[in-house]
C-alpha cells in the first residue's frame, strides 16, 4: 500500500511538474552548456522590439531596421552593427512565437497528467465531473494567459510562475486531497479488495503516465532543447557588437547562467 501512494504521490509531481518545467523553457534553457536568461522583460510590436527592466542599468533598450535606443537616446551604429541588430531583432522575433508554443504544449501535457489522476481516482461521477469542468476552466485560462503574453509576443520574467502557481498548483492541491481522501477510506475500511482496487488504479494510472506523458514530455523537451543554437546565436550577436555604451560597457540583453551580467559583461568588454 505504502509503495503504491509513492506512485500515486510521483503521478501527481508529474502532472504539476510539466507546468511548472515551463519555466525552464521560456528564455531559460538548460541542457548540458546551454543555459541562458535574461533580466529583461521583452515586448515585440511592428515598430521594433522593447527590452525594459526596474533595476539595473540600462534600464530600456529598444532597437528596430538597425537603429537602436539605449534608455531613451539614440546610439550611434556602424553599418557592421546596423547588420547585426537586424538580425538580432529578426531572431527574438522569430523566437518568442516557438517559446509560446512550448509554453502551450507544457500546460497541455501537465493538465493531461493530472486528467488521467482524476480519471483513476475520483469514483464519484459528481465528483470527477467536478474536477474535470474546474480543470478545463483553468486549463483555457492558462492557455489565454499564454496566448496573451508571450503569445502576442510580450514576454515577462515572472509570468509563467504566476500561470503555474494559479493554474495548475491549486488544481494539484485538489487532486492530492481526492487521491488521500480515497486511499485513507481504503486503508480504514478494513476491506483488502478495496486496497487492492485502489493498488490496481495505482498501477494503472503509472502505466497510463508512461504511455499518454511521457512522449510528449520528452518530444517537448527537444523542442526546448532545439532553441538552445537560436539563443546562443543572439549571445554571439551582442558579442559582436562594437558599439559601447555611455559608461564604456557593452551591450547585453542575454547573458549565460554560469555568470552573473556584471561579469559577463567585464569579460566581453575585456575581449
Amino acid at each position: 500500500m505504502h509503495r503504491n501512494l509513492k506512485t500515486i504521490a510521483s503521478a501527481l509531481v508529474l502532472g504539476m511538474g510539466m507546468a511548472a518545467g515551463l519555466q525552464a523553457h521560456e528564455l531559460r534553457i538548460h541542457h548540458d552548456q546551454c543555459g541562458f536568461d535574461t533580466d529583461y522583460d521583452v515586448r515585440v510590436t511592428a515598430a521594433g522590439v522593447a527590452f525594459d527592466r526596474a533595476g539595473g542599468e540600462p534600464a530600456s533598450v529598444f532597437m528596430h531596421d538597425g537603429a537602436l535606443r539605449v534608455d531613451g537616446r539614440d546610439v550611434a551604429v556602424s553599418d557592421a552593427d546596423a547588420a547585426r541588430l537586424r538580425d538580432y531583432e529578426s531572431q527574438v522575433r522569430a523566437l518568442l512565437p516557438e517559446v509560446a508554443g512550448i509554453a502551450r504544449e507544457g500546460v497541455d501535457i501537465g493538465f493531461s497528467a493530472m486528467s488521467s489522476v482524476v480519471a483513476t481516482f475520483a469514483e464519484n461521477p459528481e465528483e470527477r465531473s467536478r474536477l474535470v469542468g474546474k480543470m478545463s476552466l483553468r486549463h483555457r485560462q492558462a492557455l489565454a494567459r499564454i496566448d496573451q503574453g508571450i503569445g502576442s509576443g510580450v514576454w515577462k520574467r515572472h509570468a509563467m510562475d504566476d500561470v503555474v502557481e494559479d493554474g495548475i498548483g491549486d488544481t494539484v492541491s485538489e487532486l492530492v486531497g481526492t487521491v488521500t481522501a480515497s486511499a485513507v477510506k481504503a486503508a480504514l475500511s478494513g476491506d483488502e479488495s478495496k486496497v487492492q482496487a485502489l493498488e490496481a488504479r495505482a498501477d494503472s494510472l503509472d502505466k497510463s503516465i508512461d504511455r499518454e506523458v511521457d512522449a510528449r514530455a520528452d518530444a517537448l523537451e527537444k523542442r526546448a532543447d532545439a532553441l538552445c543554437p537560436r539563443l546562443a546565436r543572439l549571445d554571439q550577436l551582442q558579442r559582436q557588437f562594437q558599439f559601447r555604451l555611455g559608461d564604456g560597457s557593452p551591450l547585453q540583453l542575454l547573458h549565460h547562467e554560469s555568470a552573473p551580467p556584471e561579469k559577463a559583461s567585464k569579460e566581453v568588454a575585456s575581449r
